[in-house]
């Protein structure tokens, strides 16, 4: 096994705490918020994560009403997602979305 792989593997069994993917996405935001390109994709790439390690992308597309092949391009990192569909994810994985 790879050290990428290790490290996936550890990082997926992290996220399996709601507590422990709230902080990841929050950081993940926060850094997305930079405004260069490939920061911009962190967002999106930390949903992908935190969706497999708490059942799958298939399931959450389940949960959000979206197509699972839809997903997968959506949480890619490369694509442009709609504000509906980003919202429809995070309700169905159980966050919340707040200013503070």
């Amino acid at each position: 096994m790879t050290k990428n792989e290790n490290y996936q593997k550890w990082l997926l069994e992290k996220l399996k705490d709601h507590d422990e993917a709230v902080s990841y996405l929050k950081s993940s935001l926060e850094e997305s918020l930079k405004g260069d390109e490939e920061s911009q994709q962190l967002f999106l790439i930390a949903l992908r994560n935190v969706a497999e390690a708490q059942g799958g992308v298939g399931a959450l597309a389940k949960k959000a009403h979206v197509g699972r092949e839809s997903l997968y391009k959506t949480l890619s990192g490369t694509s442009n997602p709609k504000w509906h569909t980003l919202v429809s994810l995070c309700v169905a994985m159980g966050l919340n979305l707040r200013l503070s």
